[in-house]
């Protein structure tokens, strides 16, 4: 249970502007839409992903290590992975699947991104079906066929020039915008619930404060928390 009287001690901390700029942030997070990425390992690409993601108010996102460590470039995220969950998948085998059960346990359609045929257009995806989990593949090879045999749905961007994709970090970019820009203006009840929102900006308080570790420390003392 999230404490708000230790939200209300933190927010002591910080400046009006700060407090009224994590409220605004967090009206506009959603964990409707989800992505998922298998296998990436070019980091400015994982890197531009995430930063797309924290941009359009994706607060998940779902990495899945097999071959290839899913590394980040600072100059490419600009800090903004501190304020995204990151899931990773890492075990030592069958990584693309758990992370599949994972998402369907979760409720999530699994859509697989990939311009084969009978993939659905960007502009037809219908979002009220249910909340969506949008994996991308890695550079080379796409998609494994572990995702793409157990995908609910694919989806493609339409194109139309000789190139038959996009690169991964463009293809998030186009998507997200979109399907977030859709998602916003539709009925779906799309926003993070009260207890999701508290814990988010008890996180995000903490993350923004120097020595925050030291404050939750004094304020435990003083309430006799232990």
């Amino acid at each position: 249970m999230i404490d708000l009287l230790l939200i209300a001690f933190l927010e002591g901390f910080v400046l009006d502007r700060r407090k009224e700029l994590i409220d605004r942030i967090i009206e506009n997070r959603t964990r409707y839409i989800t992505v998922v990425l298998e296998d990436i390992y070019q980091s400015q690409n994982a890197s531009a992903v995430l930063r797309t993601c924290d941009c359009f108010g994706i607060q998940d996102v779902h990495i899945i290590e097999n071959r290839n460590k899913y590394e980040l470039n600072p100059d490419v995220t600009k800090g903004c992975d501190k304020w995204l969950n990151l899931i990773k998948y890492k075990g030592p085998e069958n990584n693309s699947l758990k992370a599949l059960q994972s998402l369907k346990k979760l409720g999530y359609r699994i859509i697989a991104t990939t311009p084969n045929h009978g993939s659905v257009h960007l502009e037809d995806f219908n979002l009220k079906k249910g909340k969506t989990a949008f994996f991308f593949g890695n550079e080379h090879n796409g998609l494994s066929e572990d995702i793409i045999s157990n995908a609910d749905e694919n989806i493609k961007i339409p194109m139309y020039g000789f190139t038959e994709s996009f690169n991964i970090s463009v293809s998030a970019a186009v998507i997200l915008h979109h399907l977030s820009n859709k998602l916003r203006n539709s009925n779906i009840n799309w926003q993070l619930q009260e207890d999701e929102k508290l814990e988010l900006k008890l996180n995000w308080l903490k993350k923004s404060i120097k020595n925050a570790g030291m404050l939750v420390k004094r304020y435990q003392t003083e309430h006799n928390i232990t």
